[in-house]
């Protein structure tokens, strides 16, 4: 089987549509950019994608398959992405009111932290192991598969690179510190929020 045109843009549509919707990869972007500047923004997206990408190469070789045999393994990666999910959330909570300082993450650890939030990301997982294996014929040639992940990685790097240009404006930061309380306990809500309904769900 070789890759199609139809089928790379209805990956591409599907990726975009789940990028936009609200997630804990959204939540954790704009908090990285608002806080750290532009550069932490977009290094966190790099960091991102670059998980993101990562899942959709497992899937292509087989994840589904991983997780239909060893169902341990899901489980396992489920409930590791949950609780850093809600670790995240005890210390964006404890952290609100402080303010948010002159020093920027350094760009090595925004992208490690962008790619251990999307390895444990559920979403990322469940769009690689459904999305991808539904979208893309079984048998692709290894030109395709790297075709593929290069494509999903290079959308997600544009992707949150705009969105961290946009984030990082003065107007919008400026915004952001005023309110910095409020914005941090409603993230630290949602995000621990999600992390208590991945491990209580079946």
């Amino acid at each position: 089987m070789s890759l199609t045109l139809a089928e790379l843009v209805a990956f591409n549509t599907i990726l975009l549509a789940a990028l936009l919707s609200p997630g804990a990869a959204m939540l954790f972007i704009t908090k990285a950019t608002v806080t750290g500047g532009r550069a932490a923004g977009i290094a966190t997206g790099i960091g991102l994608g670059t998980a993101a990408a990562m899942w959709t190469l497992a899937a292509l070789l087989g994840l589904e398959a991983v997780f239909t045999f060893f169902p341990w393994t899901y489980t396992v990666l489920k409930i590791g992405g949950a609780l850093y999910l809600i670790w995240i959330a005890i210390q964006t909570w404890r952290h609100s009111r402080d303010p948010l300082g002159d020093a920027p993450k350094p760009r090595g650890q925004a992208i490690l932290s962008g790619i251990l939030l999307n390895l444990g990301n559920p979403k990322s997982m469940l769009f690689a192991a459904a999305v991808i294996v539904v979208v893309f014929p079984k048998g692709l040639a290894a030109a395709d598969i790297v075709a593929i992940v290069l494509n999903h990685w290079l959308l997600e790097l544009v992707f949150y690179t705009l969105l961290a240009l946009a984030l990082s404006t003065p107007h919008i930061r400026r915004g952001y510190v005023s309110l910095k309380p409020v914005f941090d306990r409603i993230a630290a809500t949602l995000l621990g929020a999600l992390g208590l309904r991945l491990i209580l769900e079946k």
